[in-house]
């Protein structure tokens, strides 16, 4: 039997297509072992979101070329999508495959072992307009399922290379979406995320079909599922029917991570992203009321090219004024491609630094007010794992984002449980076990309580 190794780097709708990949490699026979283990074929899903990306992704090539020059290596991703000629002269890569075409893969593999020549089986990603189907009926890691929504983006801010990567938005047919969301909760998940390049922006390429209509129809066709989790969602997305939405579903919980980038005008304009601070605001306050105790987590680039002090300042500010329950602060990285990285004023390195100390140590802040909210509160908790220390203890994620430590058996891993927080904190909140969720009847004994 021959024997696969992936290795994936950057984002989640990488490592859900490395799931979709395997399920097509597992259909044609393939056993799956780990990545620093001798394998027959080694894929390596990569990313291109900096030059770093690039560099790691050409880095973890070298390694599975070295762990066995025989094998046949297939670079896939991002990386593979724009920069196929870069890939194909790292010497032992055999086939190079984009963001789509991913179900040639096997036959790339069959054609290069009878012919032993590289394979470029890169196409030009800005003519597709179709969704490629990839099914993933269960994950390797069991406890989170995310679900591909869409692909790609057609909004070209300043700094991002990804619509050169991903191409233009394209939505999967609503059928395939709530065929595959019923798969995964017959498989036992309780949750399921929806993630995309540009997630909420599904259904702008269809006709009558949008966001919102496939958040009421998963929530309601789809038999069992019991927590639907928007991955990210852009405030120009945030409609009036999504926050209906929001206000009348049971399912979706109350997390939301929206996309800030800058909380200056003047730098969000120079971003070319499609709103203003006060437009942002405005759709955050509204959905704040449909749905309350919302935990809003968020991205933020500072050092953008020109970003004067009094700029990162306005950023600073505005963050303080909504009041995020985490941000990802990232200093502002030159990606080669994208005009941002050829406009003038570049900010150093040490004020890039200095600030994104500044927003980290506000982000911490706000983290730790908006658990503390919760102290003293159950909350419904989804353990993902057993803590690496001491195997007694269960770590997941509550509905409203918070990560959770908590005593409890391996049995309750992927279940919803009721946890009382009895001291919050960030990184980590710890809790005590109350009760399991999961339907009575079926797997485990009521006890009623006198």
């Amino acid at each position: 039997m021959s024997t696969v190794a992936f290795h994936t780097l950057g984002c989640k709708v990488n490592h859900y297509e490395t799931e979709g990949i395997w399920q097509i490699f597992k259909q044609h026979g393939y056993e799956r072992v780990e990545f620093d283990r001798e394998a027959d074929v080694y894929i390596i899903n990569t990313c291109t979101v900096t030059n770093t990306g690039d560099k790691k992704s050409r880095q973890i090539i070298r390694r599975a070329i070295r762990k066995n020059p025989e094998a046949v290596i297939c670079v896939t991703g991002c990386y593979a999508q724009t920069s196929p000629g870069e890939i194909m002269e790292i010497p032992g890569v055999d086939i190079v495959v984009g963001t789509q075409d991913r179900d040639k893969m096997i036959k790339y593999i069959k054609e290069h072992q009878e012919t032993r020549l590289p394979i470029n089986g890169v196409s030009n990603i800005m003519k597709n307009r179709v969704f490629e189907e990839m099914d993933v009926p269960v994950f390797s890691d069991r406890t989170r399922a995310s679900l591909k929504i869409q692909e790609g983006c057609n909004n070209f801010c300043t700094f991002c290379i990804i619509p050169w990567s991903r191409g233009l938005l394209r939505s999967r047919k609503p059928e395939n979406v709530l065929k595959q969301a019923q798969q995964l909760v017959d498989a036992g998940y309780k949750e399921i995320v929806l993630t995309g390049i540009h997630t909420a922006g599904y259904g702008e390429d269809m006709k009558d079909y949008h966001f919102a209509d496939l958040l009421r129809d998963l929530e309601h066709k789809v038999d069992g599922l019991k927590r639907i989790r928007i991955s990210s969602i852009e405030a120009s997305q945030i409609t009036d029917e999504v926050i209906q939405v929001l206000d009348e579903s049971e399912k979706i919980v109350r997390h939301l991570h929206i996309p800030l980038q800058s909380g200056s005008d003047s730098v969000l304009e120079r971003m070319r992203r499609k709103y203003s601070s006060s437009y942002y605001k405005e759709k955050v306050d509204r959905i704040k009321q449909a749905l309350p105790g919302l935990a809003i987590t968020s991205d933020v680039i500072v050092g953008f090219p020109g970003e004067s002090d009094a700029e990162f300042q306005e950023t600073y500010n505005f963050i303080r004024e909504i009041g995020y329950s985490e941000l990802h602060v990232f200093p502002f990285s030159k990606r080669t491609g994208t005009p941002a990285a050829r406009m003038d004023n570049q900010v150093n390195d040490d004020v890039k630094n200095e600030r994104v100390h500044q927003l980290i140590e506000l982000s911490n802040q706000q983290a730790k007010e908006y658990a503390s909210l919760y102290e003293g509160e159950v909350l419904e908790v989804i353990p993902e794992e057993q803590d690496h220390s001491d195997q007694a203890m269960l770590i997941g994620y509550s509905d409203n984002y918070l990560k959770v430590k908590f005593e409890g058996s391996s049995d309750m891993i992927g279940k919803i449980v009721r946890v009382k927080i009895t001291q919050s904190g960030y990184p980590l909140n710890n809790g005590e076990f109350v009760r399991v969720m999961d339907e009575p009847a079926r797997n485990q004994k009521i006890t009623v309580q006198s």
